[in-house]
Protein backbone atom coordinates (compact mmCIF):
# COMPACT_ATOMS: atom_id res chain seq x y z
CA UNK A 1 0.00 0.00 0.00
CA UNK A 2 1.30 3.41 -0.95
CA UNK A 3 1.99 5.85 1.47
CA UNK A 4 -0.43 9.71 1.16
CA UNK A 5 1.62 12.19 -0.71
CA UNK A 6 3.60 14.86 1.21
CA UNK A 7 1.77 17.78 0.45
CA UNK A 8 3.81 21.09 0.17
CA UNK A 9 2.11 25.15 0.21
CA UNK A 10 3.48 28.34 -1.21
CA UNK A 11 5.75 30.58 0.81
CA UNK A 12 7.01 34.16 0.44
CA UNK A 13 9.29 35.29 3.22
CA UNK A 14 9.84 38.57 3.38
CA UNK A 15 11.79 40.09 0.52
CA UNK A 16 12.91 36.46 -0.87
CA UNK A 17 12.24 34.52 -4.14
CA UNK A 18 9.15 32.38 -3.56
CA UNK A 19 9.94 28.59 -1.85
CA UNK A 20 7.70 26.11 -0.57
CA UNK A 21 7.30 24.54 3.02
CA UNK A 22 5.25 21.77 4.20
CA UNK A 23 1.78 21.68 4.68
CA UNK A 24 -0.35 21.27 7.59
CA UNK A 25 -3.20 19.35 6.13
CA UNK A 26 -5.86 22.38 7.43
CA UNK A 27 -5.30 25.12 4.60
CA UNK A 28 -8.47 26.84 3.26
CA UNK A 29 -10.25 26.01 -0.04
CA UNK A 30 -8.02 28.84 -1.67
CA UNK A 31 -5.24 29.72 0.34
CA UNK A 32 -3.64 33.54 -0.91
CA UNK A 33 0.25 33.97 -0.65
CA UNK A 34 1.55 37.74 -1.06
CA UNK A 35 5.26 38.44 -1.77
CA UNK A 36 6.83 41.88 -2.21
CA UNK A 37 9.74 42.48 -4.19
CA UNK A 38 13.27 44.10 -2.22
CA UNK A 39 12.46 46.68 -3.87
CA UNK A 40 9.15 47.30 -2.66
CA UNK A 41 11.05 47.06 0.98
CA UNK A 42 13.57 49.10 0.12
CA UNK A 43 10.87 52.04 -0.96
CA UNK A 44 9.43 51.48 2.23
CA UNK A 45 12.46 51.32 4.70
CA UNK A 46 15.19 51.93 2.61
CA UNK A 47 17.01 48.43 3.46
CA UNK A 48 20.05 48.20 1.46
CA UNK A 49 19.91 44.54 -0.34
CA UNK A 50 23.58 44.34 -1.42
CA UNK A 51 26.26 42.13 -0.93
CA UNK A 52 25.91 42.10 2.99
CA UNK A 53 22.89 41.55 3.39
CA UNK A 54 23.75 38.14 1.69
CA UNK A 55 26.91 37.86 4.10
CA UNK A 56 26.35 39.31 6.97
CA UNK A 57 23.44 37.11 9.24
CA UNK A 58 22.98 39.96 12.03
CA UNK A 59 22.54 43.02 9.56
CA UNK A 60 20.02 40.58 7.72
CA UNK A 61 18.22 39.82 11.30
CA UNK A 62 17.59 43.39 11.88
CA UNK A 63 16.19 44.17 8.33
CA UNK A 64 14.09 41.18 8.63
CA UNK A 65 12.37 42.26 11.86
CA UNK A 66 11.92 45.88 10.35
CA UNK A 67 10.29 44.15 6.93
CA UNK A 68 8.41 42.04 9.61
CA UNK A 69 6.37 44.97 11.00
CA UNK A 70 6.36 46.78 8.43
CA UNK A 71 3.72 44.43 6.93
CA UNK A 72 1.85 43.72 10.26
CA UNK A 73 1.63 47.66 10.18
CA UNK A 74 -0.02 47.98 6.31
CA UNK A 75 -1.71 44.43 6.70
CA UNK A 76 -3.00 44.24 10.15
CA UNK A 77 -4.32 40.10 10.95
CA UNK A 78 -2.57 38.66 7.84
CA UNK A 79 -0.16 36.04 7.54
CA UNK A 80 1.99 37.79 5.05
CA UNK A 81 5.40 36.66 5.36
CA UNK A 82 4.54 33.97 8.07
CA UNK A 83 4.62 37.42 10.61
CA UNK A 84 1.52 36.39 12.51
CA UNK A 85 4.13 33.70 13.67
CA UNK A 86 6.79 35.26 16.61
CA UNK A 87 9.70 36.77 15.99
CA UNK A 88 11.66 34.39 17.58
CA UNK A 89 12.98 31.95 16.21
CA UNK A 90 13.32 33.80 12.72
CA UNK A 91 13.73 32.32 9.40
CA UNK A 92 16.86 33.95 8.18
CA UNK A 93 18.05 31.13 5.66
CA UNK A 94 15.39 32.38 2.69
CA UNK A 95 16.20 34.56 0.71
CA UNK A 96 19.84 34.54 0.83
CA UNK A 97 21.93 34.22 -2.06
CA UNK A 98 18.71 34.57 -4.25
CA UNK A 99 18.56 31.95 -6.61
CA UNK A 100 21.97 31.71 -7.41
CA UNK A 101 23.76 29.76 -4.92
CA UNK A 102 24.62 26.61 -6.87
CA UNK A 103 25.98 28.22 -9.71
CA UNK A 104 28.35 30.26 -7.05
CA UNK A 105 29.32 26.86 -5.87
CA UNK A 106 30.00 26.23 -9.06
CA UNK A 107 32.56 29.45 -9.36
CA UNK A 108 29.57 32.01 -11.08
CA UNK A 109 30.23 35.58 -9.55
CA UNK A 110 27.04 37.10 -8.24
CA UNK A 111 25.96 40.91 -9.13
CA UNK A 112 24.35 42.34 -6.47
CA UNK A 113 22.21 45.19 -5.96
CA UNK A 114 20.47 47.71 -3.24
CA UNK A 115 17.13 46.77 -4.43
CA UNK A 116 17.21 43.37 -5.55
CA UNK A 117 18.04 40.18 -5.68
CA UNK A 118 21.45 38.97 -6.77
CA UNK A 119 22.02 37.77 -10.20
CA UNK A 120 24.73 35.78 -11.81
CA UNK A 121 27.08 37.28 -14.03
CA UNK A 122 27.47 36.24 -17.80
CA UNK A 123 30.31 33.80 -17.08
CA UNK A 124 29.36 30.54 -19.14
CA UNK A 125 31.72 27.26 -19.63
CA UNK A 126 33.11 26.69 -22.93
CA UNK A 127 32.40 23.24 -24.62
CA UNK A 128 35.85 22.03 -22.93
CA UNK A 129 34.80 23.44 -19.18
CA UNK A 130 31.77 21.06 -19.93
CA UNK A 131 33.32 18.25 -21.28
CA UNK A 132 35.15 18.22 -18.00
CA UNK A 133 33.05 19.69 -15.53
CA UNK A 134 33.08 18.07 -12.11
CA UNK A 135 31.40 18.85 -8.79
CA UNK A 136 33.23 21.01 -6.29
CA UNK A 137 34.20 19.48 -2.68
CA UNK A 138 31.58 20.84 -0.72
CA UNK A 139 34.34 20.26 2.19
CA UNK A 140 36.54 23.12 0.90
CA UNK A 141 34.33 25.32 -1.73
CA UNK A 142 34.10 28.61 -0.04
CA UNK A 143 30.41 29.58 -1.26
CA UNK A 144 29.08 26.42 0.51
CA UNK A 145 31.57 26.65 3.37
CA UNK A 146 30.44 30.59 4.07
CA UNK A 147 26.74 29.14 4.60
CA UNK A 148 27.50 26.44 6.61
CA UNK A 149 29.25 29.63 8.91
CA UNK A 150 25.99 31.89 8.37
CA UNK A 151 23.61 28.45 9.40
CA UNK A 152 26.14 28.07 12.67
CA UNK A 153 25.39 31.44 14.02
CA UNK A 154 21.67 31.51 12.76
CA UNK A 155 21.49 28.41 15.15
CA UNK A 156 23.02 30.10 18.19
CA UNK A 157 21.13 33.07 17.44
CA UNK A 158 17.47 31.51 16.88
CA UNK A 159 17.91 28.47 18.53
CA UNK A 160 16.49 26.99 15.61
CA UNK A 161 17.87 27.20 11.56
CA UNK A 162 14.30 27.35 9.70
CA UNK A 163 13.92 28.76 6.32
CA UNK A 164 14.98 27.14 3.11
CA UNK A 165 17.48 27.90 0.55
CA UNK A 166 16.81 28.27 -3.18
CA UNK A 167 18.48 25.56 -5.01
CA UNK A 168 16.76 26.21 -8.08
CA UNK A 169 16.16 23.30 -10.39
CA UNK A 170 19.01 21.40 -13.09
CA UNK A 171 17.50 23.35 -16.30
CA UNK A 172 18.01 26.52 -14.19
CA UNK A 173 21.19 26.26 -12.93
CA UNK A 174 22.46 24.48 -16.28
CA UNK A 175 21.26 28.04 -18.17
CA UNK A 176 23.18 29.58 -15.59
CA UNK A 177 26.51 28.17 -16.36
CA UNK A 178 26.01 27.80 -20.12
CA UNK A 179 23.67 30.10 -21.10
CA UNK A 180 22.31 29.75 -24.82
CA UNK A 181 24.20 27.23 -25.93
CA UNK A 182 22.80 24.65 -23.18
CA UNK A 183 19.67 24.52 -25.63
CA UNK A 184 22.39 23.82 -28.60
CA UNK A 185 24.25 21.29 -26.74
CA UNK A 186 20.62 18.84 -25.75
CA UNK A 187 20.42 18.81 -29.79
CA UNK A 188 24.30 18.36 -30.06
CA UNK A 189 26.02 16.79 -27.45
CA UNK A 190 23.75 14.67 -24.79
CA UNK A 191 26.90 12.68 -23.80
CA UNK A 192 28.49 17.20 -22.16
CA UNK A 193 24.48 17.46 -21.32
CA UNK A 194 24.71 14.74 -18.94
CA UNK A 195 28.24 15.38 -17.68
CA UNK A 196 26.74 19.02 -16.36
CA UNK A 197 23.87 17.51 -15.37
CA UNK A 198 25.11 15.25 -13.13
CA UNK A 199 27.24 17.57 -11.86
CA UNK A 200 24.29 20.06 -11.04
CA UNK A 201 22.40 17.19 -8.93
CA UNK A 202 24.99 15.96 -6.88
CA UNK A 203 25.59 19.28 -5.90
CA UNK A 204 22.00 20.49 -5.29
CA UNK A 205 21.07 16.85 -3.55
CA UNK A 206 24.65 16.61 -1.28
CA UNK A 207 24.44 20.13 -0.60
CA UNK A 208 20.90 20.21 0.79
CA UNK A 209 21.14 16.51 2.45
CA UNK A 210 24.14 18.78 4.34
CA UNK A 211 22.23 21.62 5.22
CA UNK A 212 19.17 19.34 6.06
CA UNK A 213 21.00 17.40 8.39
CA UNK A 214 22.32 20.54 10.31
CA UNK A 215 18.41 21.76 10.33
CA UNK A 216 17.60 18.58 11.75
CA UNK A 217 20.21 18.92 14.54
CA UNK A 218 18.36 21.98 15.31
CA UNK A 219 15.04 20.66 15.52
CA UNK A 220 13.96 21.53 12.03
CA UNK A 221 12.77 18.59 10.24
CA UNK A 222 12.18 18.68 6.20
CA UNK A 223 10.59 15.80 3.97
CA UNK A 224 10.24 17.44 1.08
CA UNK A 225 12.80 19.07 -2.07
CA UNK A 226 12.09 22.15 -4.12
CA UNK A 227 12.84 22.31 -7.78
CA UNK A 228 12.33 25.26 -9.75
CA UNK A 229 11.67 24.35 -13.30
CA UNK A 230 11.56 28.33 -14.66
CA UNK A 231 12.51 27.80 -18.21
CA UNK A 232 10.96 24.83 -18.75
CA UNK A 233 8.76 26.01 -21.48
CA UNK A 234 12.10 26.84 -23.60
CA UNK A 235 12.19 22.76 -23.99
CA UNK A 236 10.14 20.53 -25.64
CA UNK A 237 8.17 18.03 -23.63
CA UNK A 238 10.05 15.32 -25.04
CA UNK A 239 13.20 17.09 -23.62
CA UNK A 240 12.21 17.59 -20.07
CA UNK A 241 11.62 13.59 -20.14
CA UNK A 242 14.69 12.79 -21.95
CA UNK A 243 16.87 15.03 -20.23
CA UNK A 244 14.93 16.31 -16.26
CA UNK A 245 12.70 13.83 -15.52
CA UNK A 246 14.51 11.33 -14.06
CA UNK A 247 16.37 14.28 -11.68
CA UNK A 248 13.05 15.42 -10.71
CA UNK A 249 11.84 12.00 -9.84
CA UNK A 250 15.23 11.14 -7.64
CA UNK A 251 14.80 14.55 -5.86
CA UNK A 252 11.54 12.82 -4.78
CA UNK A 253 12.66 9.79 -3.65
CA UNK A 254 15.47 11.07 -1.53
CA UNK A 255 13.96 13.72 0.07
CA UNK A 256 10.55 12.25 0.45
CA UNK A 257 8.05 14.51 -1.59
CA UNK A 258 8.96 16.92 -4.52
CA UNK A 259 7.62 20.10 -5.14
CA UNK A 260 7.81 21.59 -8.40
CA UNK A 261 7.84 25.61 -9.28
CA UNK A 262 7.04 26.83 -13.17
CA UNK A 263 6.47 30.26 -12.62
CA UNK A 264 3.06 31.82 -14.26
CA UNK A 265 3.95 29.66 -17.54
CA UNK A 266 1.41 27.45 -18.93
CA UNK A 267 2.47 23.89 -17.65
CA UNK A 268 -0.22 21.92 -19.98
CA UNK A 269 2.50 20.22 -22.10
CA UNK A 270 4.47 18.87 -18.72
CA UNK A 271 1.46 17.65 -16.89
CA UNK A 272 1.41 14.55 -18.08
CA UNK A 273 4.76 13.65 -17.12
CA UNK A 274 4.58 15.37 -13.98
CA UNK A 275 1.60 13.45 -13.19
CA UNK A 276 4.18 10.28 -13.10
CA UNK A 277 5.82 11.47 -10.13
CA UNK A 278 4.27 9.89 -7.29
CA UNK A 279 6.22 11.61 -5.02
CA UNK A 280 4.71 14.76 -5.88
CA UNK A 281 3.96 17.25 -3.25
CA UNK A 282 2.83 20.64 -5.09
CA UNK A 283 2.94 22.06 -8.77
CA UNK A 284 2.28 25.62 -9.62
CA UNK A 285 1.66 27.01 -12.85
CA UNK A 286 -0.01 30.02 -14.62
CA UNK A 287 -1.93 31.76 -17.71
CA UNK A 288 -3.70 29.76 -20.04
CA UNK A 289 -2.62 26.27 -17.88
CA UNK A 290 -5.63 23.84 -18.33
CA UNK A 291 -6.42 24.11 -14.43
CA UNK A 292 -9.53 22.03 -14.71
CA UNK A 293 -7.45 19.03 -16.46
CA UNK A 294 -4.42 19.67 -13.84
CA UNK A 295 -6.86 18.87 -11.06
CA UNK A 296 -8.24 15.41 -12.68
CA UNK A 297 -4.45 14.22 -13.49
CA UNK A 298 -2.67 15.72 -10.26
CA UNK A 299 -5.19 14.89 -7.76
CA UNK A 300 -3.30 14.72 -5.02
CA UNK A 301 -0.57 17.17 -4.89
CA UNK A 302 -1.24 20.70 -3.68
CA UNK A 303 -2.24 23.24 -6.27
CA UNK A 304 -0.49 26.70 -6.76
CA UNK A 305 -1.78 29.26 -9.38
CA UNK A 306 1.05 31.85 -10.07
CA UNK A 307 -1.14 35.27 -10.08
CA UNK A 308 1.29 37.70 -12.18
CA UNK A 309 1.97 41.17 -10.08
CA UNK A 310 1.23 42.80 -13.20
CA UNK A 311 -2.11 41.39 -13.62
CA UNK A 312 -2.77 42.12 -9.75
CA UNK A 313 -1.71 45.48 -10.84
CA UNK A 314 -2.74 46.82 -14.06
CA UNK A 315 -6.21 44.75 -14.18
CA UNK A 316 -9.72 46.70 -12.76
CA UNK A 317 -10.52 44.81 -9.43
CA UNK A 318 -13.25 43.67 -11.16
CA UNK A 319 -11.28 41.83 -13.39
CA UNK A 320 -9.43 40.32 -10.68
CA UNK A 321 -12.28 39.48 -8.31
CA UNK A 322 -13.34 37.48 -11.95
CA UNK A 323 -10.29 35.98 -12.20
CA UNK A 324 -9.90 34.48 -8.76
CA UNK A 325 -13.17 33.15 -8.65
CA UNK A 326 -12.35 31.27 -11.89
CA UNK A 327 -9.15 29.74 -10.25
CA UNK A 328 -10.90 28.58 -7.01
CA UNK A 329 -13.82 27.20 -9.33
CA UNK A 330 -11.59 25.42 -11.81
CA UNK A 331 -8.52 24.67 -9.89
CA UNK A 332 -9.19 24.57 -6.04
CA UNK A 333 -8.51 23.67 -3.80
CA UNK A 334 -5.68 25.57 -4.16
CA UNK A 335 -3.03 28.10 -3.56
CA UNK A 336 -2.97 31.75 -4.95
CA UNK A 337 0.27 32.80 -5.24
CA UNK A 338 1.04 36.74 -5.69
CA UNK A 339 4.88 37.39 -5.82
CA UNK A 340 7.28 39.86 -6.63
CA UNK A 341 4.83 43.01 -5.73
CA UNK A 342 5.94 46.43 -6.48
CA UNK A 343 5.55 49.81 -4.41
CA UNK A 344 2.89 50.60 -6.56
CA UNK A 345 0.37 48.45 -6.21
CA UNK A 346 -2.16 50.08 -3.69
CA UNK A 347 -2.50 48.30 -0.39
CA UNK A 348 -5.85 48.23 -0.46
CA UNK A 349 -5.63 45.62 -3.53
CA UNK A 350 -3.88 43.70 -1.70
CA UNK A 351 -6.30 43.39 1.45
CA UNK A 352 -9.24 43.25 -0.96
CA UNK A 353 -7.81 39.74 -2.48
CA UNK A 354 -7.03 38.76 0.94
CA UNK A 355 -10.83 39.12 2.35
CA UNK A 356 -12.23 37.51 -1.37
CA UNK A 357 -10.04 34.63 -0.92
CA UNK A 358 -11.25 35.32 3.06
CA UNK A 359 -14.61 34.92 1.38
CA UNK A 360 -14.44 31.69 -1.28
CA UNK A 361 -12.97 29.65 0.97
CA UNK A 362 -15.60 30.22 3.59
CA UNK A 363 -18.35 29.18 1.28
CA UNK A 364 -16.41 26.48 -0.29
CA UNK A 365 -15.84 24.91 3.60
CA UNK A 366 -19.31 24.99 4.96
CA UNK A 367 -21.15 23.75 1.27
Amino acid sequence: MSRPVLQQISYIAPAAPARRQSATGDEPYIRPEIGFTPKWFRTALGIDFGKKWHVDPAYRRETVIAMRNEIRKRFPGSKIGDVHKPDKPLDLLTGLYGGNFVAMIFGIPAIYAEDNWPTCAHQYLSDEEADKLEPPDLDTNPVYQDLNKQVDWIAKSEGQVLGHINWQGILNVAHRLRGEKLFYDMFDSPPRCKRVFDAIYYVMSEGCKRLYAKQKKTGVNIDFYTVSNCLVNMISPQQYEQYFLEYDVKFGKEFGALAIHNCAWNADPYIELYSKIDTLGYVDMGSNSDLERVRRMIPNARRAYMYTPMALANNSWEQVESDIRRIADQYGPCDLVIADIEADTPDEKIKNVLDLCKEISSRKETK
